[in-house]
């Protein structure tokens, strides 16, 4: 589940956002490279993460970046949105229940153990176990064992170990679901599913701070020193000379610079003082392409911009009718054609246009009709004050505030709008039931499914430990994306859940805005940059200009 920090999606995906956490310290104030050495850092934007490095509590995009140039997924994805083997030699399954993974010989840990098939299960245990209160421990919820991990608040699990999974020897992991779920492969390119070396457990069995400061991973670059979350502006990094996958040409030095505003930012890439920005900010991109030329892309992107609502821990706005006038009061075209130079499209759908499941229309109450709106917002007894909390790292103030006066005109209301400074600090004030206006999000896929925009977001599994910050539950809900899991065949479980795509449209927990497509842009100094189905740089593709 990856909450998206930027305006552009990332992450999600971050995402999976989405993302994506972003904060830091990018004060516009640094140097240019000097010399075009392989010791000269190729430097990247980014957020401060969320939390500190560890996988399994990642679950927006800023952090994600971060964690995927350090270790490398079971799955990557290809053009055709399909999973393909990276560290997984392969991935079977004869009834999608009982799954055997093989692990791909030549990986090892940054400080030269052998990646094996222990080290997932140590992993996904931990990660698991309510005990250890990770953010994505709800996505190991369909291993048989989970249960026995989550007995509930006020119990404690009387084993550290799922049942269901288990290491035959070093380079075979055997996966069993409680029940069949086809699209289990796919998941496996996720950030939770990482493994982690033995070097990252203390001795009480929990994953130590110092090595969420500093990771071991298994992947193309290794920490050059401790992130020390909240003081340092910048993540350094050095490419791993054992990493057995391909390598980027002509340097080995990679630089996450940490910003909270993505204007700076943008600012400094203009100057050539970062080398990659993959997330501008609305109030660039109208004038983007002109002033960055062929090193400014758009592209499409499987990620969703929502206007969410804390329906668990406020009443005000527990009526339907009410949200429904809302989101009619919205007029997504103009805020995509103005607002975002037409580099967003309408939202009408909790699914993205750019994956399997997507109808067009189908949430009929994400048209725009201001008489409707008003209306029905009076009848409803909607309230005459409305509160909208955004995260102001991410380029979001501009259609924040559009959205805020198509509400304030339309349905005759104060609309007062609150920026966060960071989003770590709204997702934090959200995980903790702080803030209870309603709040803008942003989803970017963890992988390329119609489930991926259902369960993460909106189960009632994932108000606990995943994205639901809105606190919805709904029975039927849950039971329907069930169906769709347990179906034989990826295409008999589309079906289910675009009925789950139904109900949401129905109790919109969420008001879907725009559709993101990913403008990013680079530096001078570097070229062959490509952001791949998860916003993610593909990092040995890059190379110097």
């Amino acid at each position: 589940m990856r909450v998206t920090k930027g305006a552009q999606i990332v992450a999600g995906t971050a995402l999976l956002a989405v993302a994506v956490a972003a904060c830091g310290g990018g004060s516009g104030t640094s140097t240019g490279n000097s010399g075009t050495s392989a010791d000269t850092p190729v430097r990247m934007e980014l957020g401060e993460p969320q939390n500190l490095l560890v996988p399994s509590n990642t679950t927006e995009s800023e952090g994600a970046e971060a964690l995927a140039a350090i270790f490398e997924p079971l799955v990557n994805y290809d053009e055709n949105k399909q999973a393909v083997e990276a560290a997984a030699d392969s991935i079977k399954s004869d009834d999608n229940k009982v799954w055997t993974i093989k692990i791909k010989s030549g990986y090892t840990w940054h400080n030269g153990e052998p990646l094996i098939a222990q080290n997932y299960v140590d992993a996904w245990n931990f990660a698991a176990n309510q005990e250890n209160a990770q953010g994505a421990g709800y996505f190991f919820g369909r291993i048989d064992g989970y249960a026995d991990l989550n007995p509930g608040e006020g119990k404690k699990p009387a084993t550290t170990q799922m049942k269901g999974l288990k290491a035959v020897d070093n380079s075979t992991l055997q996966v069993t679901l409680t029940a069949p779920f086809s699209q289990f492969k796919t998941m496996l390119g996720y950030t939770a599913f990482y493994p982690l070396p033995k070097a990252a457990f203390g001795a009480d069995g929990k994953v130590t701070n110092e090595y969420g400061e500093k990771p071991i991973g298994q992947g193309l670059f290794k920490l050059d020193k401790p992130y020390k979350k909240g003081t340092d502006q910048s993540i350094d990094l050095t490419v791993y000379d054992k990493y057995p996958g391909k390598k980027p040409s002509g340097w080995t030095k990679l630089q996450f610079k940490l910003y909270n505003s993505s204007e700076t930012a943008y600012n400094d890439l203009q100057a050539d003082n970062i080398d990659i920005h993959d997330s501008l900010p609305a109030s660039a991109i109208a004038s983007a392409k002109t002033a960055l030329g062929d090193r400014y892309e758009d592209q499409p992107d499987a990620g969703i911009g929502y206007i969410g609502f804390p329906l668990k821990y406020n009443d005000q706005y527990k009526d339907v009718k009410m949200r429904e006038a809302i989101s009619m009061a919205i007029d997504r075209k103009t805020i995509a054609e103005t607002v975002f130079s037409g580099t967003r499209a309408p939202a009408d759908d909790f699914i993205n246009p750019a994956i399997a499941g997507y109808r067009q229309g189908a949430c009929t109450a994400c048209s725009y009709n201001p008489g409707k709106a008003k209306e029905q917002y009076a009848a409803a007894n909607g309230p005459k004050t409305l509160e909208l909390g955004y995260n102001a790292d991410g380029g979001h103030k501009e259609w924040i505030e559009a959205v805020a006066n198509n509400l304030r005109a339309n349905l005759g209301v104060e609309v007062t709008v609150k920026p966060f400074e960071k989003f770590a600090s709204i997702l934090d004030d959200l995980d903790q039931k702080k803030y209870k206006g309603m709040f803008r999000m942003g989803w970017a896929i963890d992988y390329p499914s119609a489930e991926n925009y259902l369960t993460p977001i909106f189960s009632t599994g994932a108000i606990k430990t995943g994205s639901n910050y809105a606190g919805y539950t709904n029975p039927q809900f849950d039971a329907t994306v069930a169906k769709g899991d347990q179906a034989p065949t990826a295409e008999e479980g589309l079906k289910f859940y675009q009925q789950a795509d139904d109900i949401l449209i129905k109790d919109l927990p969420y008001i879907p805005v725009y559709f993101y497509r990913n403008n990013s842009g680079s530096s001078t100094k570097v070229k062959n940059v490509k952001i791949n189905l998860l916003n993610q740089v593909e990092w040995a593709d890059v190379e110097k200009a």
